[in-house]
């Protein structure tokens, strides 16, 4: 049996170690500094697993009398790791000098060297060592130093758990020491040790000092709480006895006191002014806390506290005070405590937390431009939106809060904004014309084109009236500039050349001296700003037409779109027809204006066929006026919406019975009329689909699996990595745990040989983002041993690694070069770090457009079905289907889906799926193309290796 080892060390810095023989000598006639060396030389070959017999008698004469303390430290580590017995398991006759010196150590004046002393009794297996020295360490709890008292309390615990024979009386001992001790660390050592020897006293010590519980330390109070807490879990009917002396702790000084106060008050009393209680303890820690991580953790447990049913309308009354914490300026405790804001939010409390968060709107607008400010601004977009919808009768005072964020620097705050506007224009009639107005009037301090884009489909989709109509046309005309745009431009252009012969002309006017007034003469000379009657520059022309110059030209479609609507609702509310056709034909020669700028080359980049081809569409559409298409503009987009809104509404409310279902909403653990299953009347086949995880375990096990047929996927033997082969001198194979950012190796050596082998190094290196936090220790096989090395890697990014190497050896007695074996590579899969995500699809199509690094891969499958082969992908890449379940339904011959993923590390992973089943194919199989894209290089490879290899292996699976 491997023995156990208390102390941890830091290995070697060289390889080299000294004989036995050497250390001897040192250890023998060398001066203080030496012996120093060489003991710490020892130990480490004794860590290492080398046999020292001659060694101990050597440090018993020559080190152990020595008075320096340093020495007398590594004595310690050095009593603690060498062998004490016999290899029949009796005590060496050495030991006895040993147990003389620990008597004289539990004496010395120092009172270091008494407690360190006594902190190393704590780790002795050997009564026969401890039964001497019992006398000594009852006399320790009478130091004057609370440093001796207190490790002596820990030494009379120890060996009264291990060995109760040595002092059978200790409980009494201690619950003596604890009466009139003062020392508050000596107290918490003396009452943690009463509460699992002798919980009894301990509850009678605390019923004599209950109502002084709030004077005592943290560590004491600490120790107090763990001992109502099991009490109280073991004895329900003792709650009433301490629950006042919890809530006292509530108070307490110390916030670690204060959080373990409030979870045991939580399981001791599901009362409403407890729950009340500890949800205050818990708001308090986070506001006032300042690490972060803290608040986090604390944070989770008010969440856990709010997915309680019975408990979230407790909470609700505590909606205002968690808002305190958005204080805090870490984004993601502000992410959390928004979204519990929500949830606990009322018909009562909505207009309070409302003007709470109009003045964290303000108070962004105020401070100056971080990188976090800009999201924080658009989380509280979210939540004012999510509230608007939630408690309509709010809606009026949020809007105007919102629209300020329209001419925000932050394009995905003003962007989720619209996203709001578009919703609420849809839900609430009554606030239309509210929102057109002042949309239209933000119209001019819009900064982004995507944002232009939003407004003008809104304008465009619910402006109804004449006023707003020609409004919104307006808008338009004034935002475009003079019309045509190209005519404009060129005459500007030609303004320009003139506006330089001017400049020259000017620039060869003479000097001319002049007389002031005061009669003294000064130097006149002209001078003229150059260009200041030219072109204007790119930031000097309107919005609109600014990006159509920059070539933006999706933009103009959307005008034109735009325009096509407003002229069918303008048919509709105006009936005299010389009016209908100045409307058309101003509307029509906006959208030719775009489509002339498109194709004269002025702009930086030519419009495309698509955004060509829709301008002429709106083109034809309002020249001819067709019943059908005006339905189409006009009622069947609305239509398209409404049906988006209410689907996305079902859905929210079907995730939301969900996980009531999941949380026991419905108060019923059993329904009555349930089926009773008896596991040994049914068959197995019956048992192989039971939702009962220990019938099924339990009918594995009596009636037995066959080996071919049971399912390592999930046991340690599938993450084992042969690393040589069978016939090498030294087999080793490798167990890969993997736990977020840390590779654990842990490494079976075996040596094959008859051979010693000295030296025996596992030498490793990596390929990737992977490091390689310690090496290897050199370590002694005999003949036919095996040893267990440990190895730890560092992960630092999401991109597919190799660990290799070879294992390096030298064979006792022989005078050849080392031994090398070659170790097979171990593959680092991608899919350990990978995590399904959800986001929403503006933020997908924004991190579309920013990512740089596309991979794309070709579909290479056997499987004939569309969702078939989306659900295997998801399933082996870890991604998440972003496409809604009902946009999957049905039949057809193409798919299009996204999928999203992220890392441990942060990182996001998007991917398009195009996929098609073609008619004119012999077997049918699905084909398409997979794009892949991520910030990182890396990321995007490894993952399309990895859809590489998955489709491999079903190409294989249907080969075979």
């Amino acid at each position: 049996m491997e023995l156990p080892c208390y102390t941890l060390l830091q290995g070697p810095s060289d390889s080299e170690l000294p004989s036995e023989m050497l250390l001897r000598q040192n250890l023998e006639h060398g001066d203080v500094n030496v012996k120093i060396d060489a003991l710490k030389k020892t130990i480490q070959l004794i860590l290492s697993g080398e046999k020292l017999p001659g060694i101990l008698m050597t440090v018993i004469r020559f080190v152990m009398p020595l008075e320096d303390h340093t020495i007398k430290k590594l004595l310690l580590v050095f009593w603690e790791i060498v062998p004490k017995t016999t290899p029949e398991g009796k005590l060496l006759q050495e030991m006895i000098l040993i147990c003389d010196a620990y008597r004289k150590d539990l004496s010395h004046p120092n009172e270091f060297i008494r407690g360190s002393t006594l902190r190393f009794l704590c780790k002795l297996k050997e009564p026969e060592l401890l039964e001497p020295l019992m006398p000594t360490i009852r006399t320790c709890l009478e130091h004057r130093h609370s440093y001796v008292r207190r490790n002596a309390v820990l030494a009379i615990f120890t060996i009264y758990k291990n060995f109760e024979f040595l002092i059978p009386d200790a409980p009494e001992l201690i619950s003596n020491f604890l009466e009139g001790e003062q020392d508050m660390s000596c107290k918490r050592n003396a009452f943690m040790m009463l509460i699992h020897a002798d919980q009894e006293r301990a509850l009678s010590y605390l019923a004599t000092c209950i109502d002084q519980v709030n004077s005592f330390g943290d560590i004491l109070q600490l120790v107090i709480v763990e001992l109502i807490y099991k009490v109280c879990h073991a004895n329900p009917g003792e709650r009433s006895r301490f629950i006042r002396c919890i809530y006292n702790l509530l108070n307490s000084s110390s916030p670690a006191v204060r959080y373990e106060a409030a979870g045991t008050l939580l399981t001791l009393s599901s009362a409403p002014t407890a729950i009340k209680a500890a949800a205050n303890c818990y708001i308090e820690l986070i506001v006032k806390e300042s690490d972060n991580n803290v608040k986090l953790i604390v944070l989770d447990r008010l969440l856990a506290l709010r997915d309680v049913a019975s408990q979230e309308k407790i909470l609700q009354e505590l909606a205002m005070d968690v808002l305190r914490i958005l204080a805090t300026p870490d984004l993601e405790v502000r992410r959390k405590t928004l979204n519990l804001g929500v949830e606990l939010v009322t018909g009562r409390t909505v207009g309070e937390m409302v003007e709470v968060l109009k003045k964290e709107v303000g108070k962004t607008h105020n401070t100056g431009e971080h990188e976090d400010t800009g999201k924080y601004r658009q989380l509280l977009v979210r939540t004012l939106h999510s509230i608007s919808i939630k408690f309509p009768e709010v809606a009026a005072t949020i809007i105007p809060v919102l629209m300020e964020f329209l001419s925000d620097t932050n394009e995905l705050a003003a962007t989720d904004v619209l996203v709001f506007v578009r919703e609420a224009i849809q839900r609430f009639p009554e606030l239309r014309m509210q929102i057109i107005e002042r949309l239209l009037s933000a119209m001019p301090t819009i900064r982004f084109v995507t944002v232009h884009r939003h407004t003008l489909w809104i304008l465009g989709e619910y402006a109804s009236t004449v006023d707003e109509i020609t409004g919104v046309v307006s808008s338009i005309r004034s935002s475009l500039g003079e019309l045509p745009i190209v005519e404009s431009e060129m005459r500007k252009a030609a303004g320009e050349e003139v506006a330089n012969e001017e400049e020259k002309m000017q620039q060869q006017v003479p000097t001319q001296h002049r007389v002031t007034a005061d009669g003294t003469y000064a130097t006149q000379f002209a001078f003229s700003a150059p260009g200041s009657k030219g072109t204007p520059t790119v930031d000097d022309r309107s919005p609109l037409r600014n990006y159509l110059m920059l070539g933006n030209f999706y933009l103009g479609s959307v005008i034109a779109n735009t325009l096509a609507k407003m002229v069918f609702r303008y048919f509709l509310l105006e009936t005299d027809a010389f009016a209908q056709n100045r409307f058309a034909g101003e509307a029509m020669l906006i959208m030719t204006s775009i489509v002339h700028l498109g194709k004269s080359g002025l702009s930086q980049k030519p419009m495309t066929d698509d955004d060509y081809d829709r301008i002429m569409l709106c083109l034809h559409v309002v020249s001819e006026r067709s019943s059908i298409l005006s339905e189409i503009f006009t009622a069947k987009c609305r239509d398209a919406l409404s049906h988006m809104l209410t689907v996305k509404t079902e859905e929210e409310e079907e995730a939301n019975k969900k996980k009531k279902s999941k949380e026991g909403g419905d108060g019923v653990n059993e329904h009555v009329d349930d089926h009773i299953s008896f596991s040994h009347l049914m068959k197995s086949s019956q048992l192989s689909t039971t939702d009962d995880m220990f019938d099924l375990a339990m009918s594995k096990a009596v009636s037995g699996v066959k080996k071919e047929v049971m399912d390592l996927s999930t046991s340690k033997l599938s993450k084992v990595h042969q690393l040589t082969g069978f016939s090498d001198p030294v087999y080793a194979e490798a167990y890969v745990n993997i736990n977020q950012y840390d590779i654990v190796l842990d490494v079976l050596m075996v040596n094959q040989t008859s051979d010693t082998l000295q030296n025996c190094t596992l030498e490793l290196a990596t390929m990737g983002d992977l490091k390689l936090v310690e090496k290897p220790q050199p370590l002694v096989l005999a003949p036919h041993d095996f040893c267990n090395i440990k190895a730890n890697v560092k992960v630092t990014s999401t991109e597919n690694g190799f660990i290799f190497g070879n294992i390096v050896y030298d064979i006792k007695g022989s005078t050849s070069d080392r031994n090398v074996v070659i170790l097979n590579d171990i593959h680092i899969d991608i899919m350990d770090y990978i995590v399904p995500a959800t986001c929403t699809d503006l933020e997908f199509r924004q991190m579309w457009m920013e990512f740089e690094w596309e991979n794309k891969v070709t579909v290479a499958t056997h499987m004939t079905e569309l969702k078939g082969y989306l659900d295997y992908l998801c399933k082996s890449t870890n991604m998440k289907c972003l496409t809604p379940a009902r946009a999957l339904q049905g039949f057809g011959d193409y798919m299009a889906a996204n999928l999203y993923a992220r890392s441990i590390f942060g990182e996001d992973a998007l991917a398009n799926l195009s996929i098609e089943t073609p008619l004119n194919s012999k077997d049918n199989s699905v084909v398409g193309h997979i794009r892949i894209r991520a910030k990182s290089q890396g990321m995007a490879v490894s993952l399309g290796d990895k859809i590489n290899k998955v489709q491999k292996a079903t190409l294989k699976t249907a080969t075979a």
